[in-house]
């Protein structure tokens, strides 16, 4: 999938917990939305945009409530694409442990064939 398709592909499935997601797709708008967060706060340091709270401005807030749901779907996706229930994102509560192994099933090859949440994402 290419990063394009892969942006259109986040948005498309908005707020979609169910169903597979690839490696590529799920990478490849996580570089999105972080590229897209940076941009933003660049601008919003060079033009002063006004606090919202500690240091962040208001278009960095409405940037993460807009994304927040397509992201979080997505991860889900990529979990099952791996054979892991959705409800394993919970672990990125505990600190350190959690994103490390969230990031060691998000960069796991997805299962060949169907599984118990789906068939393949490019099937």
């Amino acid at each position: 999938m290419s990063f394009g398709q892969a942006i259109t592909s986040g948005f498309k499935n908005y707020a979609l917990f169910s169903g597979r997601a690839t490696r590529s797709a799920f990478w490849w708008f996580y570089l999105f939305t972080v590229i897209v967060a940076i941009a933003i706060s660049v601008v919003e340091g060079l033009f002063g945009s006004p606090d919202v709270a500690a240091g962040v401005g208001l278009i960095s807030v409405i940037w993460t409530l807009a994304i927040i749901l397509p992201i979080l779907g997505l991860m889900v996706r990529r979990l099952h694409d791996a054979n892991h229930t959705g409800w394993w994102i919970l672990i990125a509560f505990i600190p350190l442990i959690g994103a490390i192994v969230l990031i060691v099933f998000w960069a796991t090859a997805g299962t060949q064939g169907d599984n118990k949440y789906g068939s393949p994402a490019l099937a």
